[in-house]
């Protein structure tokens, strides 16, 4: 029992100095040396993009899509034909109008030739018949005047037949005028009007089957297409979408800190994370005219035109920014980490004697993992990295150069 409690005691002994040895080791710590490199200042964020020229196309009358004549991502023309719609009896409601047309043109033709047919026959039968009886008539009449030369007839006989043809040519007379008078200007008037009218009707019938051909007013991307064949659309739903994908319009959104650094001409470099490897490019448009809150962040809406030639960003699309606002050519570097904000901002640099020393610094330009320094070290310094042991000025430490 005393053999083990004398192991024991020695164990611990041989703990605690190897515990003060290892306390009083210098710590090593890791260091990275400062280098020469160009270095490229990026706003890194995110956006969406949009077409630079769209028009969304929208139906005016409520029907059935009955045709689709274009498909998602399909490139139109100006004035191309996209959809058709069918509305129940506006075909029917357009051949009852033209049949309407053809009633009052002939209706109009007839007055201008007369009138009805079948009146002016009737007519033109009384004549002849009148004609007829004043034929036999004057016949009459002549034969009296020489039975009375003869004394073969009284003169009270010739009276009466000269009465007869008389009255004859009165009744011709009037009938003759009737004749002339069947169709009087207020008619041919009242007949023009009702072809005018029926011909506007027509016109109309025309226009609303004329409005369920859906047109593109540009030329263009189909990008959006909502429409489906067989689908019923009120008035003012959406058909399509339809702009110009190259190049594109990308809204980008950058927090409020770093808008400073945005100006139109920037280059901007966009990715996908549907198209990973892939890499699109442009300029700063326009700098934001307001702040605005996106989620909890607080942002401007930065304009960049992308060159989109294949058409793979399309509209809506979330995208990744990388706007390069400064480029610094052999600029002084060292990892950004190794920048300490203790008194002020500076570095902890690698001594001769293998001690650190407090070096204040001023930083430029930076990227996702260096940043530049303008003054406060010269090539080939150490600085300290971060570790899990605190560091001093004066410190003696065990560097371990990366």
């Amino acid at each position: 029992m005393k053999k083990i409690l004398l192991l024991a005691v020695l164990a611990v002994l041989a703990l605690t100095v190897w515990a003060f040895r290892k306390k009083n080791e210098d710590p090593r710590i890791p260091f990275a040396k400062a280098t020469r490199e160009t270095l490229s200042d990026t706003v890194s964020t995110n956006g969406k993009v949009e077409p630079i020229e769209y028009m969304e196309i929208h139906v005016e009358t409520s029907g059935l899509v009955k045709r689709l004549f274009v498909h998602q991502g399909d490139t139109v023309r100006a004035g191309l034909m996209i959809a058709q719609l069918s509305q129940p009896g506006q075909v029917e409601d357009l051949q009852a109008s033209e049949a309407r047309v053809e009633e009052a043109r002939a209706a109009l033709e007839t007055l201008k030739a007369g009138g009805r047919t079948e009146d002016r026959a009737e007519m033109q039968g009384n004549l002849n018949r009148l004609m007829g009886q004043r034929d036999a008539a004057q016949r009459n009449l002549e034969s009296l005047e020489r039975l009375l030369a003869s004394k073969a007839a009284t003169a009270y006989e010739v009276q009466q037949a000269q009465q007869a043809v008389t009255d004859l040519d009165v009744q011709i007379q009037s009938l003759r005028t009737r004749q002339t008078s069947l169709v009087g200007k207020g008619d041919l008037d009242s007949a023009e009007a009702r072809l005018r009218e029926a011909e506007a009707n027509v016109k109309l019938a025309r226009a609303h089957i004329g409005q369920n051909a859906i047109f593109t007013p540009i030329a263009g991307t189909v990008y959006d297409l909502p429409a489906r064949q067989g689908a019923y659309l009120n008035a003012g739903d959406p058909v399509a979408s339809v702009g110009k994908l190259d190049p594109v319009r990308v809204r980008v959104y950058v927090d409020e800190p770093e808008l400073g650094r945005v100006a139109p001409g920037e280059s901007v470099r966009i990715t996908w994370d549907a198209l990973p490897g892939k890499e699109w490019t442009g300029t700063v448009e326009k700098r934001p005219s307001e702040v605005i809150a996106l989620g909890t962040r607080q942002v401007g809406e930065v304009l960049c035109t992308i060159n989109n030639p294949n058409h793979e960003l399309v509209p809506g699309t979330n995208v990744n920014a990388f706007i390069l606002t400064q480029v610094v050519a052999n600029a002084l570097t060292i990892p950004k980490t190794a920048v300490r904000r203790e008194n002020g901002i500076g570095v902890y640099v690698l001594e001769k004697d293998n001690t650190v020393k407090w070096q204040s610094v001023k930083t430029g330009v930076s990227d996702a993992l260096r940043v530049e320094v303008v003054s406060g070290l010269h090539d080939g310094d150490a600085v300290a990295q971060p570790s899990d042991r605190p560091l001093k000025d004066g410190m003696k430490v065990v560097p371990e150069i990366q």
